[in-house]
């Protein structure tokens, strides 16, 4: 007799996994384990970081590596030919992030994070030790094309824990690449240029005098080395049947086909999923309507992340808060450290309760007046001035992150899991693009504000974040019917 205590598979589902499948292993594993799976969350953890931080580290210092290679001919000069070097990346990223996440969903999650890592370990080490623009231009270009990391780490992250847990595996993600975009900068800030800055150190005829910006490409290359190895024993969890098998699981149990007797569950259902998972998964309307809300969101964050830095620094005069770049710094690595608290242990709760796309309005309903306040705070000083960007700072982090999350959920969970990695693969594309002309556009508009403070009607910076609220706004609007609405059972049948 068995044992009670011991959890036992459904016998429809039983007759689906496959010895040879790493998918059905996974499968079996979730379905055996009911906690927490921390040593994938943990690998979930350090990829995510792995991809974050060469995208943030070279901004530190990119200003004075561009003039070390004598590129530009005037100092007002420097700043155009960096914005290429920081494009290349996204640029690159938005050409392959699809074809990575085709990739993904044929061969398998794993092959491709290690790809992605090998490539960080390889063209990011380059691209600290360049000696011409060109040279610094093409290993970034390279890095992007290569780097198919974060679509099939969010298809992985809620493959493989059980649905419950989904919530909890994608935070970790977006906390990790927060955290990146926080350390990142740290890394590059503090370890470029170190002959300069610790001369008892690092003597200048020595490596990392005669390449200045090695030493924090180095420093992110060692960690993915090791985040490389670690993830040899990432398991796979996407399925790999034999011609007999099918990738979906069947809604109702019926006769087998005479060509495959040991295959359960073969019947009309089946056969039209199997046609509709043959359809472009453009065609899957949830999964659409979640990629533009993902790219909206996704531009209004990394519009406020430029416009913050520009208007936290820039002087009281023209509505700034007259803050250095250390005080900037403290303000996002308290945020930082604030969201892991709240994405670790509070969200997955809440989330649980109100569902993503519930949860979703309720912070953009409140994301709205909070971005309104901010120009406001330029009134303040001393002690209560800090307090209160850094309260504002925190739960703007928090809302954009709520909103991340609860959009990478509904993408995930829209299609099935031989078609994610691709799904994937669109948002990062789209999001690469929508992130490479956020920031242009976001520095333009603060740059026209700081020229018309004298304006009757939403003079100087309030007029930056009311256009930050209306993209907002037209967000919020979108999550409702027409645009987003829950897919019912058949329709979900059909996208899957």
């Amino acid at each position: 007799m068995a044992d009670p205590t011991t959890p036992l598979l459904e016998p429809s589902k039983e007759a689906f996994f496959h010895e040879n499948c790493p998918g059905c292993k996974q499968d079996r594993r979730n379905q055996l384990h009911l906690g927490i799976p921390f040593r994938e969350f943990f690998f979930i953890w350090i990829v995510a970081l792995c991809s974050a931080l060469p995208i943030s580290s070279l901004y530190p210092f990119l200003y004075f590596m561009i003039r070390d290679l004598n590129i530009a001919k005037r100092a007002q000069d420097i700043g155009f030919f960096a914005g290429f070097v920081g494009s290349a990346f996204m640029l690159g990223r938005s050409l392959t992030s699809i074809f990575w996440g085709m990739v993904a969903d044929r061969y398998g999650r794993k092959p491709v994070i290690l790809i992605s890592l090998f490539a960080i370990i390889v063209f990011n080490t380059l691209f600290g030790l360049s000696k011409s623009y060109w040279m610094a231009i093409t290993t970034r270009l390279l890095l992007g094309l290569l780097s198919g990391l974060l679509g099939p780490i969010q298809a992985y992250a809620s493959e493989v824990c059980r649905k419950e847990y989904q919530a909890l595996g994608l935070s970790i993600v977006d906390t990790s690449w927060a955290m990146g975009l926080i350390f990142g900068p740290a890394i590059g800030g503090f370890l470029a240029q170190p002959a300069e800055k610790y001369p008892s150190i690092f003597a200048r005829e020595w490596l990392f005098g005669r390449f200045p910006y090695f030493l924090p490409c180095l420093c992110i290359s060692l960690f993915s080395v090791a985040a490389f190895i670690v993830c040899l024993w990432l398991p796979e969890t996407i399925h790999m049947h034999s011609e007999c098998s099918l990738e979906y699981e069947p809604i109702e149990v019926m006769e087998a086909p005479p060509h495959c007797p040991n295959l359960k569950g073969y019947g009309r259902e089946t056969k039209q999923r199997r046609w509709f998972s043959e359809q472009s998964i453009l065609r899957n309307r949830l999964l659409r309507s979640s990629i533009v809300l993902y790219c909206i969101f996704g531009l209004q964050s990394t519009a406020y992340t430029e416009i913050f830095s520009l208007w936290a620094v820039s002087n009281k005069s023209y509505g700034g808060l007259g803050f250095s770049s250390q005080e900037v710094g403290s303000v996002l690595a308290i945020s930082g450290i604030s969201l892991l608290v709240y994405q670790l242990v509070f969200f997955p709760c809440i989330a649980k309760h109100l569902g993503p796309i519930n949860f979703t309005r309720v912070v953009a309903v409140l994301s709205i007046p909070l971005l309104a306040s901010y120009p406001f705070m330029a009134k303040l000083s001393g002690l209560d001035l800090k307090l209160t960007v850094n309260c504002a700072s925190l739960l703007r982090s928090i809302f954009s992150s709520t909103i991340t999350i609860g959009l990478n959920i509904l993408m995930n969970n829209a299609v099935s899991q031989h078609k994610r990695g691709a799904a994937n693969g669109m948002a990062v594309t789209a999001l690469s693009l929508f992130k490479a002309v956020a920031p242009a556009g976001a520095g333009t508009l603060f740059s026209w504000a700081q020229n018309h403070q004298g304006a009757s009607i939403l003079s100087g910076d309030y007029i930056v974040f009311f256009v930050l609220d209306i993209f907002g706004l037209v967000g919020l609007m979108l999550t409702f019917k027409p645009f987003l609405t829950q897919p019912g059972k058949e329709e979900i049948t059909a996208n899957n």
